[in-house]
């Protein structure tokens, strides 16, 4: 994550709460006794967290790279909210978080795929369940990968906003590891490097059923995005409850 300070000016402009995402968690908080206690995994710059911390909830973010979760603490401006933001690995959080106590746990935007080993990922949906309440929800959102995953290298669709455009090439190592590179690219034409071959493992939906029926879950359900569109194998993106 060498140059990861060049993508958080930008992050909340290419990576936008949405109204559907809005809509989608509101809708969660009424499935559950209040106050609704939330988890996100890679929480960038926290605002989803606030807004969900103003809704009277109980907000904890994970964060590993530290200028975002400066930003999501300079987000922060009231004590009165249930919100706190650590920096802390999905490696780690079972170890400081409490046992059977969230609702809703939360990894979006591909962050999932940063967690690149198969060995990490199994203990992540093992140590999610451990983590979440009785009837919790994993919510996960992340490319389609069986879209990329059998080619030696991918250019995936750009992401932009009105003062920059996010591209990223994903290139096959092995079965077991890809390499993930992303830059920004501004309106003078000026290339940011975020990611240079960073490891990451590209997770599909099969792996996704077989790694939560094995931590104990019995229930997954894909959709093409946040409004609940159906998914279908030609489906750029993909949200998944896992209950």
């Amino acid at each position: 994550m060498e140059a990861i300070q060049n993508l958080v000016e930008y992050y909340d402009e290419l990576f936008p709460v949405t109204q559907a995402q809005y809509d989608f968690y509101t809708g969660l908080m009424e499935e559950f006794q209040k106050p609704v206690k939330f988890l996100t995994i890679g929480c960038g710059t926290g605002v989803m967290e606030n807004y969900l911390a103003k809704q009277m909830t109980d907000v904890t973010g994970l964060e590993t790279i530290k200028d975002l979760l400066e930003s999501a603490t300079r987000k922060h401006r009231t004590q009165l909210m249930s919100l706190r933001f650590f920096k802390m690995s999905t490696i780690e959080m079972v170890r400081f978080l409490g046992k059977n106590f969230y609702n809703v746990i939360s990894c979006l935007n591909d962050r999932i795929i940063f967690i690149h080993d198969k060995i990490l990922l199994r203990k992540f949906f093992f140590d999610c369940k451990q983590l979440l309440a009785k009837d919790g929800k994993i919510i996960l959102q992340l490319s389609n990968y069986n879209l990329y995953k059998n080619k030696s290298s991918s250019v995936m669709p750009e992401i932009s906003s009105v003062r920059v455009s996010l591209s990223s090439k994903l290139e096959y190592v092995n079965d077991e590891e890809y390499a993930f590179s992303r830059n920004i690219k501004t309106g003078s034409g000026k290339i940011l490097p975020v990611y240079q071959k960073a490891s990451v493992y590209p997770i599909v939906p099969w792996e996704i059923e077989d790694f939560a029926k094995e931590a104990g879950f019995t229930s997954v359900e894909y959709f093409a995005d946040f409004e609940k569109n159906p998914f279908t194998p030609q489906s750029p993106s993909m949200v998944v409850v896992i209950k």
